[in-house]
């Protein structure tokens, strides 16, 4: 009997029969805008069919030119377009699953001078101005360009099509009045507003028949001011209903909104109420979405009866068979989805091709290829870090016979410091899936052994994944007993008082501030408090006051560079980290020399020349995140010996710690040797 009954149930759609409740939701990978891209596309989705997901669902397609979210980007124009496609559909079907095409108007969120959109109100998010407010003629076409998008993908094997109505794209500007000033036929009262997506879905069912999927992906949390009122969102549902929808998908708040909704410190399942809050008032089935990671997760969601669907993307990402781990009782097999965003939505919004960090071949199937060895190698993996595990299993994977040497008590390297940061706590993941790799690959583990060149002479390859140490800065008084190091506060619990002055402001000084701030493990109430998130029925959009706990500690960050802080953080996950510091009274200070430390503190020369300012931080604790060195002690005495060394992660480049690029260069080495 399976643990997940509900989850693993096949759905029947009438005309059609899902063979269980998982969708993988819409992500634009970057295969989609060019048709060289289709055959790594087909076989990007062609794993996630192969691994049992129901129905996979494209990137977004424009339906005409304006709607582009990119210059020559993806669109469903045309027959030839279309007839391309057949590459990836037949990918699909070979795996008896189901894909789904989005049909995606950017609106004022393309980027693009030639875009159009509900009204000239400018995006805060995207170049290029305002947009051209579209004609009330150009909307009438624009809906029927829709429909037009949606024959073409049944022409391409298309088994139907998501409508992209949420995130802030297009139908979601022509429905709030944020957006929509309008005072014709599509604007000036909620009903007009919401003429648009019905006609969407009206004219694209009577186009396809009635053999098709209609999926509607529909903002139940817009998150921003002037959004929909609860009950004009419930109304917008019975229309689209009436108006042939086969299922309802969610969406949680526009792209501009200041709330995060899917990085990792969101809790889990956090907004599947809210789909559960719409549920009674349709008859299709809707789909729950935004941080759902475990197949245990899913089941409750499934079996509490928020949702009939649950939709996943990311977890797809990192691990494409999700669905078939949980059906055999492999829960524990599951590469978890930490949410980091580093290569995928990161990889998106610059324009380049969507993959995972901890799955580096999500997105290049085609390209990064772990196959069998021909030569069976003894190989040693000199450190436990994200790079050294990566290697090992991978190498072990392919046949190799391993052994992982870890000088520390445990595996996990820096991951085993993330997992400790509030708000990180889904790094923990990562190790619990690769200590089960570890076991089922029979991977030799040899935790507490410090080991020398000479103790690795008998190995054919020898992997240096030592990692790195923090360095501590030339200031006069660092030995001060008031001084710890990153590590000594994270890894060893070192004492820290309750007024802190850290030293960087890159990725590490912003998670220590954070550890020094908020506990772990935060309950979603109190994370929607501190948000401004709230029930849709009671604030427009869901959108409501922050509430802000009191800090721990009073926390000063500084950094010597004259850049913003966090500048260098994620493209899409910067924002939150600087936020939360800014709502907990963290001064944040840069451009500082750091002159001396001795009892009176840290004193500190902020600015330079005449406008330099002299300050002494009478704190009780200054922690150094003041970057890292590659600890490299093993290469020079292994190459002495001849046996050919391979260095990779933070041993091989120390700069600002980078799992996405340890774990790739990891992989890449495992399927060479």
């Amino acid at each position: 009997m399976t643990r997940y009954p509900h989850l693993l149930s096949p759905l029947d759609l009438g005309h059609t029969t899902l063979r269980n409740r998982v969708i993988m939701g819409s992500m634009h990978t970057g295969l989609e805008d060019r048709a060289r891209h289709l055959p790594e596309l087909a076989a990007y989705f062609a794993e996630r069919a192969k691994g049992g997901v129901a129905l996979s669902v494209t990137g977004g397609y424009a339906p005409n030119r304006h709607g582009w979210l990119l210059p020559f980007g993806s669109l469903m124009t045309s027959r030839r377009l279309a007839d391309k496609h057949r590459l990836v559909t037949d990918a699909v079907h070979e795996h008896d699953g189901k894909i789904a095409l989005q049909i995606l108007h950017a609106g004022r969120y393309g980027y693009h001078p030639f875009k159009r959109g509900a009204s000239t109100v400018k995006s805060p998010i995207t170049p290029f101005g305002a947009p051209r407010a579209m004609s009330t003629a150009e909307v009438d076409r624009t809906a029927t360009d829709f429909a037009r998008s949606a024959v073409l993908a049944r022409r391409a094997g298309y088994d139907g099509v998501e409508i992209m109505g949420s995130e802030g794209y297009l139908i979601n500007q022509m429905l709030a009045a944020r957006t929509n000033d309008r005072t014709d036929a599509w604007g000036g009262t909620a009903e007009k507003r919401m003429r648009f997506p019905i006609e969407v879905v009206r004219r694209t069912r009577e186009l396809v028949g009635d053999d098709f999927v209609v999926m509607y992906r529909m903002s139940l949390l817009d998150l921003v001011d002037d959004a929909q009122s609860w009950d004009e969102t419930v109304a917008l549902a019975k229309h689209l209903e009436d108006a042939g929808v086969s299922i309802i998908n969610t969406g949680i708040g526009w792209h501009e909104a200041r709330i995060p909704t899917i990085v990792t410190s969101v809790p889990r399942a956090a907004f599947s109420w809210v789909t559960g809050k719409l549920r009674p008032e349709v008859s299709v089935p809707v789909v729950a979405s935004n941080r759902i990671n475990t197949p245990e997760i899913a089941e409750r969601i499934l079996a509490d009866g928020e949702a009939d669907l649950v939709s996943m993307a990311r977890p797809l990402l990192s691990d494409p068979y999700f669905v078939q781990k949980a059906a055999e009782d492999r829960a524990d097999e599951i590469n978890t989805c930490i949410a980091c965003n580093q290569a995928c939505l990161d990889h998106t919004f610059r324009n380049q091709r969507a993959t995972c960090m901890i799955n580096p071949r999500a997105g290049h199937e085609t390209q990064l290829v772990l196959s069998p060895t021909r030569t069976v190698k003894r190989i040693a993996v000199v450190g436990a870090g994200p790079a050294g595990l990566a290697a090992a299993t991978e190498l072990a994977g392919r046949g190799h016979q391993v052994e992982l040497f870890e000088a520390l008590s445990d595996v996990g390297g820096q991951f085993s410091l993330a997992m400790r940061i509030p708000g990180k706590e889904e790094f923990a993941e990562t190790l619990r899936y690769y200590r089960r790799r570890l076991e089922l690959a029979e991977v030799a583990v040899h935790l507490g052994r410090r080991v020398t060149a000479d103790d690795l002479a008998g190995f054919d390859e020898v992997v240096v994944a030592t990692g790195v140490e923090p360095r501590v800065p030339s200031i006069p008084g660092v030995d001060h007993p008031s001084v710890v190091s990153y590590q000594d506060v994270i890894r060893h619990g070192a004492p820290v008082g309750d007024t802190v002055a850290i030293l960087g402001a890159g990725g590490i000084g912003f998670d220590v501030a954070e550890f020094l701030l908020h506990d772990p493990g935060e309950s979603l109430e109190h994370w929607m408090e501190r948000w401004g998130v709230t029930d849709p029925a009671l604030e427009r959009g869901g959108l409501a006051t922050k509430v802000q706990a009191p800090p721990r500690r009073q926390v000063t960050l500084l950094q010597r560079k004259t850049s913003e802080l966090g500048k260098g953080l994620g493209k899409t996950t910067g924002w939150v980290h600087r936020a939360t510091l800014k709502d907990s009274g963290v001064e944040m200070v840069r451009g500082v020399r750091y002159d001396r430390i001795d009892d009176a503190g840290l004193h500190v020369t902020i600015g330079e020349g005449d406008d330099a300012e002299s300050r002494v931080l009478a704190v009780d604790t200054i922690v150094l995140c003041t970057g890292q060195e590659s600890v490299r002690d093993l290469v020079e005495p292994l190459e002495a010996t001849g046996v050919p060394v391979h260095v990779i992660g933070g041993a091989d480049v120390a700069a600002e710690l980078d799992a996405k690029r340890a774990i790739k260069q990891a992989t890449e080495l495992a399927a060479r040797l």
